[in-house]
This record gives structure tokens, C-alpha cells and sequence, in this order.
């Protein structure tokens, strides 16, 4: 047909324009209502047209909305841009249209080569892809015709007047294209462009497009536009003029492809200007011909059944009631999300909004993730990562999940190896989280949540390989080169051997051990070691070679061994805090690292021992350092009892001891993991502490009150209670107690053999040692058990 109405102007006299809202089922009904009256022969639609070969993937089984057009720079693909699209999305609606029934559809919009090159902040930041807006936003339209119509709110002022209605009256399908026409056009006579000044090149451009498009088109020209956008085009501006607002615009090359979008990134609060409070409950109106409110509670109810809430179908009946009675109440054509929610919040939650955030999380606004055809264009890294991501089972959600692997098994091997190695490359899908359970490193936690900010992510990864692989190898490399501190190496070094990257692992230990050489700070070198032996362990858990990074480890924990000492002389409360958590990191990394065997270094773990019995007896360290250092060799069977409750004794009966620097030794030796159940098991401890504790003078006791309060809170409940039963019955009042001490109940003198064997068989089970394992680990000679032994042999 060579001629089609148009709402605002004469009939046939020009091309149709569909003022619409971004994201609106209201809309994308009524475009489709006017597409299938007025049946045009070419549909134009607001986007990029550099996306105009993509059309036609839209069609295809593959294609899921949400999706969005991505727009990026070749050159610097964090410089991008989203044209985001959903089910209910008119723009949507009309490419389907177009598609199903043969018409050419194309996008009209200022090409993204221009939008992108207008600056990095802008593009990144202040250019909203799905609507052309900025975020220095001066005119919200619909605010302002909902002031005028005596709303305090815009959605609800647009669910009565659009959502809420049919599409046309009388038929007419375009009485609300032109009742929204007139409104904007009264909005555009009054505040012009609104403070978009670029609006006015982009409406340039579009008006361009039109007149071309209705040159070559034997048919009618539909236009599907932001409402905002109407009365510009709708304008009769000269050719000259149009050309010159386009003319010296700044250009950038560009790439275009479909990537998947989610509801949470539709949802206004996500930061695109053009999104709505509710895609979930929006998505849930446009799929339904009839009952949405009953619908929609039969939904919500189904959540809450889901999540072991008791809602029953007469809690549906009366939510579908209340919300009824509260529309009229409200003067409104229908329930709306506002209606429906109170409804649910004081039916089915009970007035509670802790599952009514659920339903929100959920429902209103949704987890949907979108899908992309494989056939869509994309850099080949991404490509790879399909592959992978397909061949490993790792299917890409915007819910976020828990993924547990055991390492030792080969798929799970993979996952953990391509998640490191997206971490490596700033592809941020999985994080790793603390792992419950004792598999001990063959065990992995993973938290994964796939956004679609990490299309560009992968874009801008491209840089590095084709592959995942040879990206993260050439990623490692450069970052080793660059980094500038040390503790930066050895965590890359743990990065290679958790992502298996043999390829990159010399550059990295090259770095480290340049690093290390020149690194003389001891508090830098300490703090570099764990991970470094973390790297040790990794890499023999994965079965990666490690025979240097052992090396540098060795010389490295030789020089905090040597550095130590002197280091923890004369410090402030401060610095003796963090070196004390030095302390206890060494300390485990020695632990870990054993007698490896290095060339040159001896046993590391006797000199470290050396080392903590000269911190533990030097008056210039201070109190938190010397406690720790106690605590640390008695946690290791090198400092025995007698001889440990004798230094307590010395320190804190010491008239020389100010109060404060006991008060800092009894942080270092009972704070922390285990010190609680160490006074409830060592009596002879406790008292020592407590008679030092009412022994305190009075002028000193709130100096020192706020250390033992931070050391006695860090302890569970239940030895806290333990504690103070124990403190309030006193020393003798068990009988059978030593007269310097006190006794627990339930806690034998010493050790119960036959209890301690007992649990060998799962002992042995866990470690994965033969039968004989046992036998030969005890059979030493030396008396001590089997249960000893197998200690050993685990060690």
C-alpha cells in the first residue's frame, strides 16, 4: 500500500509515527495492533544502524530475550554502548513484525560510530544505548504529564492511561499514538529539547533516514520511535540543515553484535536510564490475554510454597480481593504492582518484608538471563569460551549459584582451571568462597553470577589471545612484568598454578625472584611468603611442576627468618598488631613448606622454631609478639606446659610489666582460634590469668579492659560460658583437683588410646592411605601409638 494513517497530521500524507515508551507492553501491544492495520511496507525503528545485518537473527529459535545490541570500539572495547531489548520492548515487537510478514526492517538512529567516539565518559557512563538519553537528565516527560494529571508517581500515572486500557478506541488503533503525540508535542513547544542538545543531531539523522526510506519504499513508512522524539520528526526541516548538524562529527570504528541481557539490568535501579521498576511483573502483563491479578498472585503464591511458606488457595482468593478493593479504593481502572503488592504483603507475608522481598527479587523484577544464536558475530575469545563453557556444562545465569568441585576429578578440574583463568583475564563470572566440609585443597567453592557487563569484559580480553588459554598465559606475563611490589608476584604465581598456566609460570618466577632479591622490608617479604607456599601446595594438588617457585620460597622464608627478629623490636601498638598477624601467616607457611628441599637452606622448620623462642624471650618485642610466640610453640609441642604457665607467670607477676603490655602478652597467647578451649583445658593457665586479672590496679584497669574485651569477645558462646562457670566456682572445687588449679568436668588427666583409635579407619579414609598405612606409620618403636603415627605419616 503506498499510503498509511498517521496519528497527529493528515492522513497519508507522511510516514507513521509510533511514539512509544522504551520497554512498555502497553506500547508493544499497541504497536502491533497499529503495524497489523496499517501494514506498511518498510518499518524504521530507533537504534543503531550499524546492527541493521543482525535483523534477521532475531528470527531465529536461538534468540531468547532479553538480549541487547553491543556496540564497541575495535581499538578499546571498554568503550561501549547496550541497546537493550525485551519481549515487551515495542522496538522488539516491530522487528517481529517486519520479519513475519517480509517487510524490511531498519534501524535509524545516529550510527554508533559517532555515539561511541563522543567521549569515553560519555559513552561508558552518560550515553544510555536504549534510549539515546544522558544522565544529566533535565526533562523526565513522564513525570511531568503525570504532575500535570495530579499523580505523585509516573508508573502509576502510565499503568492507568496505558496499561490498563485496551489499545485503540473504537477500534482505532491509533488513538493512543495520538493522544501521546499531542502530549509530547504541548512537552517539546514548552521545554524544547529538553537540555538534550544531542537529541537534535540524532532526530537530524533520523529525519534523514525517513526521507530516504521514503523514496525507495513502494509502500507505507512506519516509524517506531521514543515518544519524546515525535513532534521532531514529525517536523518539516530542510534537507541543508539536517546535513549540517551531522556534518564534522567525530567517528571511532565499531563493532556490532547480539549478546544476552537480564531483567535485573531492564530494572531502573541497574542505572539505564530507560529501564523500569518491574521487567518481571511488565513481562508477566504482556504475556497474558486475561486474569493478570489472579495470574500473578497464583505466581507469587507458587514462590512462597517453593521457599516452605504456608499459602494456601484461599491466601490467593483474598489477595485477588484485597487488591480489587484497594484499586477502587485508589480511584484506579485496575490492581496495579502497587495494589497486588500490598495485597501479597498483607495476605500471603503476613505483614512481613522479608518474604515480600523475595517475591520482589524474584518476581517483580526477575533472574531471567537471555539467549544468542551461536551464528551471532563475536571476537573469537568468546567463541571459545562457548566452546568451553558447553563442553564443560557450564551454562552462564543471571541467578547467582553455588558450584562445589572436587579437584580431583577431571571434569571438575576443568571448571575450576577456566574460572581462574577468566579471573586472571578481569572476567569477573565466578568468585571463589570459603569451602565447607574437610576436602581441604581438592575441595573448590565457586559463587557464579553471569552478567552481561562481562560480554564486554570478554571483548575487551580479546586483546590477549583467541583462547582462553594463550589470553591468560599472555595476560600473567604482562602483569608479572609490570607489578610493582612483591606480594603482587607471588599472588600471580598462585593464579598460574590454579589456572594451570605451565606456559607462563617461568616468566612469573623469573619476576619473583628479582623481586624477592630486592625486597628488604621483612614485613613485605612476610606477607608474600604464604601465597608463594599456597603456590606450592596448589601446584602439587594439581600435579604442576614447582621446583623453582620451591626455591624462591625456600630463600625467601631464609631471609624472614634472619630479618625477623630485629624487625619486631620497638614497635607501636599498631605495628605490633600486624606484625603478630605476620606472624601467625609465616608460621603456617613454614608449616606447610616442611623440610623442602632446597640446596643451602637446612631444615627451616627447626630455625623457624629458633627464631620464635628468641622472639618469645626478648623484652624489646612487643607483649602481643612475645605472647604469640609462645602460643605458637606450645601449638606445636616445642614449649611444654610447665615451662609455658612458668613464662606467663614470669611476665605477668613481673612488677617491671606495665599492665597494658600483659594485658597485649594475653592478647598474643589466648587471642585467636583456639585460645578459648586452650584455658578451658589448661587450668593452671587460666589461673595464672585470672589471678593476674584481680591482681590489676585499679587506676590501670580501664586501660587495659578494652584488650581483654577484644580478646575475650572473639570467642564462641559456648567456651565464653565455659569460662565463666570455671571462674565462678574456683580454684578447689572439684574434687580431685590440683590445689594450684581447677578442673573440668568430662576431661580426663590425659590421653584415651583406645577412643583415639578408634577413629583411625575414617583417618585413613580421608587421606586416601592404603591399609597398611596405619601399621607402617606406628610401628616406629618409639611407643607412642598408632594414632601417632598416622599423624606422621599424614604430615
Amino acid at each position: 500500500m503506498s499510503e498509511v494513517e498517521q496519528p497527529g497530521g493528515d492522513r497519508g500524507a507522511g510516514p507513521l509515527l509510533l511514539g512509544v515508551r522504551h520497554h512498555g507492553p502497553g506500547s508493544a501491544r499497541a504497536v502491533r495492533a497499529a503495524l497489523e492495520e496499517a501494514r506498511p511496507g518498510v518499518v524504521l525503528i530507533e537504534g543503531p544502524p550499524e546492527a541493521n545485518d543482525l535483523i534477521p537473527l532475531a528470527a531465529d529459535d536461538d534468540m531468547r530475550p532479553p538480549v541487547a545490541l553491543l556496540a564497541h570500539a575495535v581499538d578499546e572495547p571498554g568503550r561501549s554502548a547496550f541497546w537493550p531489548l525485551a519481549a515487551f520492548s515495542p522496538e522488539w515487537v516491530a522487528i517481529h513484525w517486519a520479519l513475519e510478514h517480509g517487510a524490511p526492517a531498519r534501524f535509524i538512529d545516529l550510527p554508533a560510530t559517532h555515539t561511541l567516539a563522543w567521549g569515553r565518559s560519555e559513552a561508558n557512563d552518560g550515553e544510555q544505548a536504549d534510549t539515546g538519553q544522558q544522565t544529566d537528565v533535565r526533562i523526565d516527560p513522564l513525570r511531568v504529564l503525570a504532575e500535570a494529571a495530579g499523580y505523585d508517581d509516573a508508573e502509576r500515572w502510565w499503568e492507568d492511561v496505558v496499561e490498563h486500557r485496551g489499545v485503540g478506541e473504537e477500534g482505532d488503533a491509533l488513538a493512543p499514538f495520538t493522544a501521546l503525540e499531542e502530549a509530547m508535542t504541548a512537552l517539546r513547544e514548552v521545554y524544547g529539547s529538553g537540555g538534550h542538545d544531542r537529541d537534535l543531531v540524532r532526530e537530524a539523522y533520523m529525519r534523514l533516514q525517513i526521507r530516504s526510506a521514503q523514496r525507495e519504499s513502494g509502500g507505507g513508512v512506519a516509524v517506531v520511535c521514543g515518544a519524546w522524539h515525535v513532534p521532531a520528526l514529525r517536523r518539516r526541516a530542510a534537507v541543508t540543515a539536517d546535513r549540517a548538524l551531522l556534518r564534522g562529527l567525530p567517528k571511532v570504528k565499531t563493532d556490532m553484535t547480539w549478546v544476552p541481557w537480564t531483567n535485573r539490568r531492564l530494572s531502573r535501579f541497574s542505572g539505564y536510564g530507560a529501564g523500569i521498576d518491574s521487567p518481571g511483573w511488565y513481562g508477566h502483563l504482556f504475556g497474558l490475554e486475561d486474569r493478570p491479578v489472579e495470574r500473578w498472585m497464583t505466581k507469587v503464591a507458587g514462590l512462597l510454597r517453593a521457599e516452605d511458606r504456608i499459602v494456601s488457595s484461599a491466601h490467593v482468593i483474598e489477595a485477588v480481593r484485597l487488591a480489587e478493593t484497594l484499586a477502587a479504593m485508589r480511584g484506579r481502572p485496575l490492581p496495579g504492582l502497587g495494589e497486588t503488592t500490598d495485597a501479597v504483603r498483607a495476605v500471603m507475608c503476613e505483614g512481613s518484608d522479608v518474604p515480600l522481598a523475595l517475591v520482589h527479587d524474584r518476581l517483580i523484577v526477575g533472574d531471567v538471563l537471555g539467549e544468542v544464536p551461536a551464528t551471532a558475530p563475536a571476537v573469537p575469545l568468546q567463541r571459545d569460551l562457548t566452546r568451553t563453557q558447553r563442553r564443560l556444562r557450564l551454562k552462564p545465569e543471571a541467578a547467582e549459584r553455588e558450584l562445589e568441585l572436587d579437584l580431583r576429578k577431571e571434569t571438575d578440574g576443568q571448571r575450576s582451571r577456566l574460572l581462574h583463568r577468566l579471573r586472571l583475564l578481569g572476567i569477573g563470572w565466578g568468585e571463589l568462597a570459603a569451602s565447607y566440609g574437610s576436602m581441604g585443597t581438592f575441595r573448590e567453592t565457586w559463587r557464579l553470577c553471569w552478567e552481561p557487563e562481562l560480554s564486554v569484559r570478554v571483548a575487551e580480553a580479546g586483546i590477549w589471545g583467541t583462547t582462553v588459554l594463550a589470553a591468560a598465559t599472555a595476560r600473567a606475563e604482562a602483569d608479572a612484568v609490570a607489578a610493582r611490589d612483591l606480594a603482587a608476584v607471588t599472588g600471580l604465581a598462585e593464579h598460574c598454578l590454579l589456572a594451570e598456566l605451565p606456559d607462563a609460570l617461568p616468566t612469573v618466577t623469573r619476576m619473583l625472584a628479582d623481586r624477592a632479591a630486592l625486597d628488604t622490608d621483612v614485613g613485605h617479604l612476610a606477607q608474600a611468603l604464604p601465597a608463594l607456599v599456597r603456590s606450592l601446595r596448589y601446584g602439587d594438588v594439581r600435579g604442576t611442576g614447582t621446583a623453582a617457585l620451591a626455591e624462591v620460597a625456600a630463600g625467601l622464608a631464609e631471609r624472614v627468618l634472619v630479618g625477623l627478629p630485629p624487625a619486631c623490636a620497638g614497635l607501636d601498638a599498631d605495628a605490633a598488631d600486624e606484625m603478630r598477624r605476620h606472624l601467625d601467616a609465616v608460621h603456617g607457611a613454614v608449616g606447610l613448606l616442611g623440610d623442602v628441599p632446597a640446596p643451602g637452606h637446612g631444615n627451616l622448620r627447626a630455625r623457624w622454631t629458633s627464631a620464635l623462642r628468641k622472639l618469645a624471650t626478648r623484652d624489646t618485642v612487643p607483649g602481643v609478639v612475645r605472647g604469640r610466640s609462645v602460643r605458637l610453640l606450645l601449638d606445636d609441642g616445642e614449649l611444654a606446659q610447665d615451662e609455658t604457665a612458668r613464662q606467663m607467670g614470669l611476665v605477668l607477676s613481673s612488677p617491671g610489666t606495665s599492665p597494658a603490655d600483659a594485658a597485649a602478652w594475653i592478647e598474643g597467647f589466648v587471642g585467636g582460634s583456639g585460645g578459648g578451649l586452650l584455658l578451658v583445658h589448661d587450668e593452671r593457665l587460666l589461673g595464672l590469668v585470672d589471678a593476674w586479672l584481680t591482681g590489676v590496679p585499679a587506676e590501670a584497669f580501664t586501660d587495659v579492659l578494652p584488650l581483654l574485651r577484644r580478646t575475650f569477645s572473639a570467642y564462641e558462646p559456648g567456651v565464653r560460658r565455659t569460662l565463666g562457670e570455671l571462674v565462678r566456682r574456683g580454684p578447689g572445687a572439684r574434687d580431685g583437683a590440683e590445689s594450684a588449679g581447677w578442673g573440668t568436668p568430662g576431661f580426663a588427666a590425659g590421653l584415651d588410646t583406645g577412643r583415639a583409635d578408634a577413629v583411625l579407619p575414617v583417618v585413613r579414609l580421608l587421606l586416601g592411605l592404603g591399609p597398611g598405612a596405619e601399621e607402617a606409620a606406628g610401628d616406629g618403636g618409639d611407643g607412642e601409638g598408632t594414632g601417632v603415627g598416622l599423624v606422621g605419616a599424614a604430615r
